[in-house]
């Protein structure tokens, strides 16, 4: 008896192989994402878009049947997890040692202003690097966004990690110049402003030069991380493009330390008593 007379025979495409997984049958469906799309946004964006169709009846899951995005995102959720933790950490690390060197919360906090720059600057430069029009320039017949391969960079793990880098990096101008400030005003017994500001003058004159070189052999020190384009090279530059733009920023606190402590130090010549020798408000 032909088997055609018995049955109807179909071909449907179906899995390779039955798998399970915790007792349970399981399918994988394989998706990617749109270039500049971070992989924790297309998932979220994934789970409302199914969240909604389900909402809505459009979409009707079986009873028993249940789905779960896995994949390499669940490690970019963990270790934002842990940066969450991390990052407020350093800060405070880096907060308490600045404190030990100076035993001043107000000198701590004026260098402690470096790292809001560097932070801002930061942020600046990963805007920068997605701007089509930024560096679009060619030098020697080589393209300067090829060069330094720019392009729009996500929120990603590297890239906190190259904030945190920037975050002690940001301070060492603020170190410097607080630093000078302090055995200026020790050696100087200053009672007026005008002597409070000479002192804070004289001593960001001598201290510009060692900030400058400073930072400009850190930023040379980038340069090569920047352009590189070899193994691990896309670890790398996203790590040092938010350290780059935040010392670029980062340089104004050359002048916002030493504005910031002639302001406090003018306060306390403002408090002595009137009947001093060198009247304070002269």
């Amino acid at each position: 008896m032909p088997i055609g007379e018995m049955a109807e025979i179909s071909y449907k495409q179906g899995p390779m192989m039955i798998k399970s997984e915790d007792s349970f049958l399981v399918g994988y469906v394989l998706l990617d994402k749109l270039p500049g799309v971070a992989e924790v946004t297309a998932v979220e964006n994934a789970q409302r878009y199914l969240s909604e169709k389900i909402k809505s009846g459009e979409l009707k899951v079986p009873a028993g049947v249940s789905y779960k995005f896995s994949g390499s995102y669940e490690n970019q959720v963990r270790a934002e997890k842990r940066l969450s933790i991390v990052i407020p950490l350093s800060l405070m690390v880096i907060f308490l040692i600045l404190y030990f060197q100076f035993r001043s919360v107000p000198t701590t906090l004026f260098i402690f202003s470096a790292i809001a720059m560097a932070f801002s600057g930061g942020f600046i430069m990963l805007w920068l690097y997605g701007q089509p029009w930024f560096m679009d320039f060619s030098l020697l017949g080589t393209s300067m966004r090829e060069l330094f391969q720019m392009r729009e960079f996500n929120l990603s793990v590297a890239v906190w990690v190259g904030f945190i880098a920037l975050f002690g990096i940001a301070t060492d101008d603020g170190v410097v110049m607080a630093t000078y400030l302090k055995q200026s005003f020790t050696s100087n017994k200053t009672k007026t402003v005008d002597q409070v500001r000479s002192a804070v003058t004289e001593a960001g004159l001598r201290r510009i030069r060692p900030c400058l070189m400073t930072s400009a052999t850190t930023l040379l020190a980038l340069l090569p991380v920047l352009t590189s384009s070899g193994r691990g090279s896309d670890i790398m530059i996203p790590m040092a493009i938010p350290s780059f733009g935040g010392m670029v920023v980062a340089l104004i606190s050359l002048f916002i330390v030493p504005v910031l402590y002639s302001w406090w130090e003018e306060r306390r010549v403002h408090k002595l008593p009137k009947n001093s020798t060198n009247n304070p408000k002269k």
